[in-house]
């Protein structure tokens, strides 16, 4: 089977004016600087800085230069708008050169085998691209919207340690739940959804997945599937859009299915009771916000009363049953378990592991 490699074209850097092209035009039809003055009505001067670029050809100058040469005003505008188009590739490439060393700490490889950006073996170019994934036009703009200090400040203690690769993982859910078309956010709804979810936790992935993703969407929330990437070692994360539409950010740290789901029930916390100016971090930390989220996700999953009784537990049986109590995941249970008591190797029989295909 055959393959075309993708290329990529030279790029100079310089840029060529249009009056060079003029003057070869000139020279072929023995035309002096002093007759194209005359026959166009431009000044000796306006020719001259033309042909240095320092003056622009405008769309009545290629008028006269196509009367007085015969050569297409179109051309004469393309030529234009190519030199000012290269003219400004020049000087961007220059301001990107001064950026190389922020280059050094985005996780461009990972990107590059996740297929997020195309690998570029100038490393100008990459930049480039990198700036692109990111949505904006400078390390500048990059760092108001990422790493401004009081920005930083709302988010997590791990996340001010790795803004690059945090960052990375984020924009990466991002350019996923665009692709995701949700109604407005309803309160109401997304209440009633996250009852119906609760009960999916019973189903494999293959069914819970597509099924959560139409149900969050039509309260007004994308869900976002995101393998995890070096340096950030969270479990989740939500973030406003717009005023209408959240996203819930997953992976699969852990892989356990306990995790998941009160990942899954903290971030839908975020999203009930928090205010949708913050973009709030699930790793554990102190912040009162993640303890909230962390209460509301275990009393959703199981009621907090039910502790003293799922502690006591010592057969599978148990775990069975309370499970079918609660119509929930006996993997739930045995998770909750696990953490009440500290006892992490029993009823790891009911727990399902989670992997990315």
């Amino acid at each position: 089977m055959l393959t075309a490699k993708k290329r990529y074209g030279f790029e100079p850097d310089y840029a060529v004016p249009p009056g060079e092209t003029l003057k070869e035009v000139m020279e072929s039809l023995d035309m002096s600087q002093k007759e194209l003055a005359i026959r166009t009505g431009l000044t000796v001067q306006s020719l001259n800085r033309i042909f240095k670029g320092d003056q622009p050809i405008s769309y009545e100058t290629a008028n006269k230069l196509e009367l007085a040469t015969n050569v297409p005003a179109r051309m004469w505008n393309n030529l234009e708008a190519q030199y000012r188009e290269q003219l400004a590739k020049v000087k961007e490439r220059m301001q990107l050169e001064g950026d190389l060393d922020w280059l050094k700490t985005i996780p461009t490889k990972e990107l590059i085998e996740r297929k997020a950006i195309d690998f570029l073996k100038d490393k100008v170019l990459l930049l480039r691209e990198t700036l692109k994934f990111y949505g904006v036009s400078s390390v500048l703009a990059w760092e108001e919207i990422w790493a401004n200090p009081a920005v930083a400040a709302r988010r997590s203690q791990c996340f001010e340690t790795c803004p690059c690769p945090a960052s990375a993982w984020i924009r990466l859910g991002e350019i996923q739940v665009h692709q995701i078309i949700c109604k407005p956010f309803n309160k109401s709804n997304f209440t009633k959804a996250l009852q119906a979810i609760r009960r999916l936790t019973v189903e494999c992935p293959e069914l819970f997945v597509p099924e959560m993703t139409r149900l969050c969407a039509d309260s007004g929330v994308a869900l976002a599937l995101v393998p995890e990437m070096k340096k950030v070692p969270w479990h989740g994360a939500t973030k406003w859009l717009s005023a209408s539409k959240a996203m819930i950010l997953l992976n699969l740290r852990g892989k356990m299915e306990d995790l998941f789901w009160f990942s899954f029930f903290h971030e839908a916390g975020h999203v009930l009771h928090d205010t949708k100016k913050d973009l709030y971090i699930n790793d554990g930390g102190n912040d009162p916000r993640e303890q909230k989220a962390d209460e509301f996700a275990a009393q959703f999953l199981i009621p907090r009363d039910r502790d003293p009784e799922i502690a006591a537990f010592r057969k599978k049986e148990d775990v069975i049953c309370l499970a079918d109590e609660l119509n929930i995941s006996p993997g739930i249970v045995a998770g909750r378990f696990q953490h009440l008591t500290g006892k992490w190797n029993y009823f790891k029989v009911f727990q399902r592991r989670f992997e990315w295909v």
